[in-house]
């Protein structure tokens, strides 16, 4: 039984999958975090190559999974995906909070419906704010007329009013959610870099002792940890820093 302060933090980091290769390299990935990272993110670039044989192939080595497929689209279409997410046994799954009040409801609901009938535990359902790609010029430049602020705030408390369980989040935006969103609102949090690293694609950006201090549920790690001269050292480290917050 996990109970070391180590073993609890461990649980709430998840690695990220894209960019591990072909199948069986991903699967081999999973084998050697496994025990050491509490779940495995898969992306839109293995599901795209893969199918459902992903995330089946990592449920094998007994690890579980998040989806990470942000849906979008008309509620009914959502609705099924949502089904379909529950009957793959997925840890967690998620969609944009952007695709509005029905889409959220109803996917919160057919989840519920398909995890009751198929006698499972329901995955926590995320609702996706604003990428962590995204700043306030991105933003302005879509046409948003609010805030980045208000604009995450305002889609985190849609999705609470609708049944999601939690939000993704830059790290950047979890005061403010934790804030509005209260104590038991799941937040997880890409965009995990160290104070030293290079900057990419990820624009708002946090270390990980940032984020759990900050009142983050769990992190997602991928490039920090996949690019690691040594990346069971990377995760130790990030749990060390965790442990240290």
């Amino acid at each position: 039984m996990k109970n070391t302060q180590s073993d609890c933090l461990r649980e709430r980091l998840i690695f990220a999958l894209d960019g591990t290769g072909d199948l069986a390299g991903t699967v081999s990935w999973v084998e050697r975090l496994r025990g050491h990272v509490g779940m495995f993110k898969i992306g839109k670039e293995l599901f795209t190559l893969y199918g459902p044989g992903i995330v089946r192939a990592i449920q094998g080595t007994g690890a579980e999974v998040f989806l990470d497929l942000k849906f979008h689209d008309i509620p009914q279409t959502v609705a099924g995906a949502a089904e379909a997410a529950v009957g793959l046994g997925v840890a967690m799954f998620n969609l944009h909070a952007l695709g509005g009040r029905a889409m959220l409801r109803e996917a919160v609901s057919a989840a519920g419906r398909k995890a009751e009938d198929l006698k499972i535990r329901k995955p926590i359902i995320l609702a996706v704010t604003v990428l962590t790609s995204l700043d306030a010029d991105d933003l302005a430049a879509i046409g948003f007329c609010s805030s980045l602020e208000d604009t995450v705030l305002n889609l985190a408390r849609l999705a609470q009013d609708q049944g999601v369980s939690g939000v993704v989040a830059s790290p950047r935006d979890i005061l403010a959610i934790r804030k509005a969103c209260g104590p038991d609102f799941i937040i997880v949090t890409p965009g995990i870099r160290g104070r030293d690293e290079a900057a990419d694609d990820q624009k708002r950006t946090a270390t990980a002792a940032q984020a759990v201090a900050w009142g983050t549920n769990y992190l997602v790690v991928g490039r920090p940890i996949r690019l690691a001269s040594d990346p069971i050292v990377a995760v130790e480290n990030i749990v060390q820093e965790m442990s240290g917050a």
